[in-house]
């Protein structure tokens, strides 16, 4: 629970974050996201129960959520167009080294100190971000009141915080059933929401045409969601079927965990040059990677092979990396007219949304294969090849929709 409703303020936060942009500035709501971070990360380090420590960790959620929705919104906001892809590879190079540091920081201070103390670093760590946007970010233009912003939606968030709070309980559930019904449920409400969203107007969270097919936007947002829910097995499950099949280290597993991050960074930084060109192409092969990353989990996992683990690990870390950057600018400059800055945040939301609903998923395939019974070698071995394989059509569904999305992309006037 500790991660799941983390997760949750995180994606409130992220989705309310673009529009939040068009009241304030960058500037006021990443101080404002980053004081109620630190807050949170204070309250869990002091926190004398667990009640009140997951009360601290959504309140992190919801200021850490909206810090990295505001990032995208800033680079679309305050850059050039023609580097942007440079900017959300810098990102991606930020992202791999919290993946791969995070752990390590978290078992230094751990055993150092204790959890508290690393948990109150974050914080105070927080205070300073918001000290250091006061100076840097001090000349942001004022917002433009001019243009109108619409009445906050109120409504519309908390169909999306009951339809994510359903999924996240989903994914700590281990009766599949249950599960199942929880995944549905989350469902049907996050289908409301982005229902009611299309109907604001000026106050919706999300762009017009978000799932349409039909558009850069739609299409490039089907991408995201489709290969964020079928790529999360190898992270939430990887560790413990490596350990339980193969009896991998947590040092071993934890380094191949860190591959795909380290991948995802170091592709995104190499290609964050390419030619305009080019990026059609990168798109696809990008995908190509991803679902070929899935496909080979599937094959390798159950075998042992360090060698084909770290190198699926690495295609589809990488297929992440080469596509994001290029991804991200083209759904971003197709947006319509005063949706800027809510595609920017929920571009990035909705890859959240994705890891959140893919996990559940991955907990439903996971428990009904011999995991709600215990962690052991023989459900392992259930479950190892269906907690890729089941995954695998959707991904290719994202596959298609990058296709698709490098199509229109071609074809769009430049």
């Amino acid at each position: 629970w500790t991660f799941a409703i983390y997760e949750i303020g995180s994606i409130i936060a992220g989705a309310a974050t673009g529009r939040l942009t068009t009241y304030w500035t960058v500037r006021s709501n990443m101080i404002v996201a980053a004081l109620i971070f630190a807050a949170g990360a204070f309250i869990t380090t002091f926190a004398p129960s667990m009640e009140v420590a997951l009360a601290g960790r959504l309140l992190s959620g919801f200021g850490g959520g909206g810090l990295i929705a505001l990032s995208y919104v800033a680079i679309q906001r305050y850059f050039e167009a023609a580097i942007w892809p440079q900017l959300m590879a810098i990102l991606s190079v930020v992202w791999g080294v919290a993946a791969f540091g995070g752990p390590l920081y978290g078992a230094i201070i751990g055993t150092v100190l204790s959890w508290r103390w690393a948990l109150g670093f974050f914080g105070l760590a927080a205070i300073v971000f918001a000290a250091a946007c006061l100076v840097v970010l001090r000349n942001e233009k004022p917002h433009d009141a001019r243009k109108p912003a619409g009445a906050f939606p109120v409504f519309t968030l908390l169909l999306l915080a009951s339809g994510i709070t359903a999924i996240a309980t989903a994914g700590v559930e281990i009766r599949p059933l249950v599960s199942a019904g929880l995944v549905l449920a989350g469902a049907i409400g996050v289908t409301l929401f982005f229902v009611v969203d299309s109907r604001n107007g000026a106050s919706r969270l999300f762009p017009s045409g978000v799932f349409d097919p039909r558009g850069i936007v739609g299409s490039g947002m089907i991408m995201v969601a489709a290969l964020s829910i079928s790529t999360c097995s190898f992270g939430f499950y990887g560790p413990l079927l490596l350990a339980a099949l193969h009896d991998f280290s947590p040092v071993t597993t934890g380094l191949i965990i860190a591959s795909e991050s380290i991948s995802w960074s170091i592709l995104s930084i190499a290609l964050a040059n390419a030619p305009r060109h080019w990026e059609a192409a990168i798109t696809r092969i990008g995908a190509v990677m991803i679902v070929a990353g899935i496909a080979g989990f599937a094959w390798v996992v159950p075998t042992g092979s360090v060698a084909g683990i770290l190198f699926f690990a690495t295609l589809q870390g990488g297929g992440f990396g080469i596509l994001w950057p290029f991804a991200s600018r083209r759904v971003i400059e197709a947006a319509r007219p005063g949706e800027e800055e809510v595609t920017a945040a929920g571009f990035s939301t909705l890859q959240r949304i994705g890891y959140a609903t893919g996990a559940a998923a991955a907990g439903i395939v996971a428990n009904s294969n011999g995991f709600a019974d215990g962690f052991t070698k023989a459900a392992a071995e259930t479950a190892a090849v269906p907690l890729f394989l089941y995954f695998l059509p959707l991904a290719l569904v994202g596959c298609l929709a990058a296709f698709r999305f490098a199509a229109l992309t071609s074809a769009r006037p430049r």
